[in-house]
């Protein structure tokens, strides 16, 4: 009885190391095919002769979350890949300046014999990001590569936001003795986010177009840092975009 309890006891953690390293091996394929999946699109793209365009823009971003409020200007690099003239694949990368904000705050003694009880100080906060967006794009009038008019086009996508906050207090605290809402130094944070925008866009001649459009950049998850003040739907961004689109046809 021992040893069959014994044996037992050996054989739930070889399954669940099997499990996980079939769970590891699945990973690793989709990693592996999703890039080839990105590549297969492309050439069918090409092989169909359906437009490919690649832009790039100017952003003016805005912060506006209480207690984390900013503007910041960026720069957006995007690919379209157009499956007809009314639809396509987006991926973009864009990066920010930094962002600068303060918060009043106050430290409290952990102790009811510490002297001063409470100690008011100002954190002077400064956040960047990177933020990278994969979804699906829509022209409302005229198509991707319109020559006739101006175009309306919406898009809605999955986005990853991978941001640096850096804190400075305005007055030196010991926290062995004190309790602080927010931690002092720098930190990295990630937010999943849903990315939804509208736009316009002229053509300007040849390939080239003219677009401004709007987007919004909502949270989806919070993964709290101890770094950041405002943790719970934040950052929510949004950012006025002006840029060119090159079409490749």
């Amino acid at each position: 009885m021992m040893i069959a309890a014994f044996r037992g006891g050996f054989f739930i953690p070889k399954k669940l190391f099997a499990y996980h390293c079939t769970l590891f091996d699945t990973l690793k394929k989709i990693i592996l095919i999703s890039p080839g999946l990105l590549l297969f699109f492309t050439i069918a793209c090409m092989a169909q002769r359906i437009p490919f365009s690649i832009s790039t823009d100017l952003d003016l971003q805005h912060s506006f979350k209480k207690g984390q409020r900013y503007w910041a200007v960026g720069q957006t690099v995007q690919g379209l890949f157009s499956f007809s003239q009314k639809n396509g694949m987006y991926i973009w990368l864009s990066y920010y300046s930094n962002g600068t904000f303060r918060n009043d705050l106050y430290a409290e003694a952990k102790e009811p014999s510490t002297t001063p009880q409470f100690i008011n100080f100002t954190n002077q906060a400064q956040m960047r990001y990177k933020h990278v967006s994969v979804g699906w794009k829509t022209f409302l009038k005229g198509s991707c590569n319109n020559e006739d008019s101006w175009n309306l086009y919406g898009f809605a996508g999955l986005g990853l936001m991978l941001g640096r906050i850096e804190n400075k207090f305005s007055a030196i605290i010991d926290t062995a003795d004190y309790s602080v809402p927010v931690n002092r130094g720098k930190a990295n944070f990630k937010r999943l986010t849903l990315d939804l925008g509208l736009g316009w866009e002229v053509l300007l001649g040849g390939n080239v177009y003219f677009y401004n459009e709007a987007r919004a950049e909502i949270p989806t998850t919070d993964y709290p840092s101890p770094y950041l003040f405002v943790n719970k739907n934040a950052p929510f961004m949004a950012s006025v975009n002006f840029g060119i689109r090159i079409v490749f046809d």
